[in-house]
């Protein structure tokens, strides 16, 4: 009986207590069914966005360096050269061989990058030409896109022919054997440029005995080499992508020492690379740079081209808008491509949104960020290029980008972040979460912007939960 009375006491003491919590604040949300709202609100009128032109782009030591001469008809002209530096045979002091030494041919060997071209396999023909440098390469410094190079006049060397952007098929060249027959052999896909005979004699086998004594007299002397395309090509042009890492130039030549006839191939590598990149914008991109005004189309541009800045000046109106606070459970920007605009130059492969801080820093949003406790980990795959997207109906889109963007956008409308510039632009396709802006991806995206007239608008999809108190 005792313990049936203490049992009656305590419930009675609960019930005056939870009758006297008449805000619920004083215990928490408390978010339940009664007062909470679940919805969503495709929001336009938040976002600015515009074309500018890209920061500058490191360009030495890539695994894809671009020899370019593009003449895009809506974005105007990029160029961009390759600067190699020439080192000895094995980066050593080199002894010259006994005996009537000549150099039957010499070449410049530029192996192809993976998917490593863009623009025009058609109509386009191509030709590469070779420079000296007038100035040398240093390891320890890095070189930007904007680096113009100091160049040599006379012609080294150049394609016989012209050629196409066959950037995947493999190459069938002929070694020479010591002792044997020469062997035909097939190689890696790349481009192989004939080289000046009577260049080679004079840096090697014409030069004064203290320039093989060491690598470094010798890269001072000789510099290195510039490779161009010829601008004179037939059609627009295009981009190529190379892997340097074992760019040379191969000395095919014959010794004979004596009644001995030998001949062989002498490697000289190629250690540093670095690429100058042009981009001599068209009317239509000058006016967009200079647009003042909410931009109703849009421009990227690869290779250290064009980005946009964008903005969400607004957010906080959406609380107004909602009438309470809002908890965002997902945010999603959606930019669509100009419906054709990918026909006949390809769109971007992946587009990437990042942000600046205080100190003008590049760093990731939050939804990107592992070290943010709201980071979302299939964030890797967003920004990449959809080609077919469809309605809820089944109904054909343009191609789009998505973007998530939820703890960004929750915390620039509680004014937890301030937005220092926030930018989208292009960055190496991979499922690695990376915003630096790079020269290794060519290619441009014509999107939609602020324009109310379309349908294909660049919209900013929130799922929100509203909490009333």
């Amino acid at each position: 009986m005792k313990f049936l009375r203490l049992d009656l006491l305590t419930l009675l003491i609960s019930l005056f207590i939870l009758s006297g919590c008449k805000n619920q604040d004083s215990i928490g949300l408390g978010v339940v069914s009664s007062n909470q709202i679940s919805g969503s609100l495709i929001d336009t009128s938040t976002i600015v966005i515009n074309t500018v032109a890209e920061d500058t782009v490191i360009t030495n030591g890539l695994s894809r360096t671009p020899l370019s001469y593009f003449k895009d008809p809506v974005f105007g002209t990029t160029e961009a050269d390759i600067a190699l530096d020439l080192n000895l045979p094995g980066s050593t002091a080199y002894t010259l061989p006994t005996g009537t030494f000549t150099v039957d041919s010499a070449v410049l060997v530029m192996n192809y990058a993976t998917n490593s071209f863009y623009g025009d396999s058609i109509a386009s023909r191509y030709k590469a030409n070779v420079y000296q440098l007038d100035e040398r390469m240093f390891s320890g410094i890095s070189y930007s896109n904007r680096k113009t190079w100091a160049v040599e006049s006379t012609l080294l060397g150049t394609t016989k022919t012209a050629f196409r952007s066959a950037t995947s098929d493999s190459v069938r060249i002929v070694n020479p054997v010591t002792g044997g027959p020469d062997t035909a052999v097939k190689v890696r896909p790349q481009l192989r440029i004939p080289i000046s005979t009577s260049f080679i004699r004079s840096i090697l086998y014409d030069a004064p005995a203290s320039q093989l004594s060491s690598n470094l007299i010798f890269k001072n002397n000789v510099k290195g080499l510039y490779v161009k395309l010829d601008q004179n090509q037939a059609g627009p042009g295009g981009t190529f992508m190379f892997d340097l890492d074992t760019a040379s130039v191969q000395v095919y030549y014959r010794n004979v020492n004596g009644t001995v006839i030998d001949t062989g191939i002498l490697t000289l590598p190629s250690n540093l690379h670095a690429a100058f990149i042009n981009h001599t914008k068209s009317a239509t991109i000058s006016n967009a740079i200079n647009s003042t005004t909410n931009s109703k189309v849009i421009y990227l541009q690869g290779m250290g081209g064009l980005r946009n800045k964008i903005s969400f000046p607004y957010l906080k109106n959406i609380l107004k808008t909602v009438g309470g606070d809002v908890v965002v459970n997902r945010a999603e920007l959606v930019v669509s491509i100009v419906p054709g605009s990918n026909i006949p130059f390809a769109t971007l492969p992946k587009l990437a949104m990042y942000r600046y801080d205080l100190a003008n820093q590049l760093e990731l949003i939050q939804d990107a960020a592992s070290s943010d406790p709201r980071y979302f980990t299939n964030n890797a795959a967003s920004g990449f290029y959809i080609a077919k997207p469809v309605d809820k109906t089944g109904n054909p889109l343009p191609g789009q980008y998505h973007f998530l963007i939820t703890a960004y956008i929750q915390d620039l409308m509680r004014g937890i972040t301030k937005d220092y510039g926030t930018y989208i632009g292009s960055v190496i396709p991979t499922t690695a979460i990376t915003v630096a802006p790079t020269a290794q991806v060519d290619g441009r995206t014509i999107a939609i912007g602020a324009d109310s007239s379309s349908p294909y608008h660049i919209k900013l999809n929130l799922y929100y939960t509203k909490v009333v108190k």
